[in-house]
């Protein structure tokens, strides 16, 4: 069993909790309530369950890897750590760009991305 691997899918499993609970609540109860046309508004909502749907697939597939020595297997926790370092990126560079006070940590979505990211790198070690 690979323990890195593992590691990650249970905090994926964990980021997809936090996403589906305070997104739900902080997010898209306000963003279906808002006053934006239809269509992008709809948009948004689908993206966030697709957002959903990707944290809970990338969990599954970790802990997949975790649990059985696949051919390929480390390719694809490659490709899984850098999504989510990537992910995390997107949230930081956003976050700066904004004038905010601390702003790292207002969208603090990345510091529950990278963590993610860098357990699936080390698992490939």
């Amino acid at each position: 069993m690979n323990g890195w691997f593992l590691a990650a899918g249970l905090t994926s499993a964990g980021v997809a909790a936090v996403h589906v609970v305070a997104g739900g609540r902080d997010v898209v109860r306000p963003l279906l309530a808002c006053h934006l046309p239809d269509e992008p508004r709809r948009v948004l909502h689908a993206v966030w369950h697709m957002v959903t749907a990707d944290l809970l697939l990338a969990a599954a597939a970790l802990i997949g890897l975790a649990l059985r020595h696949h051919p390929g297997g480390d390719l694809v926790a490659w490709l899984l750590a850098a999504h989510f370092v990537a992910y995390a990126v997107v949230f930081l560079v956003i976050s700066l760009a904004a004038d905010w006070p601390r702003p790292w940590l207002r969208l603090p979505q990345w510091l529950l991305l990278l963590p993610v990211g860098a357990l699936a790198a080390a698992g490939t070690l």
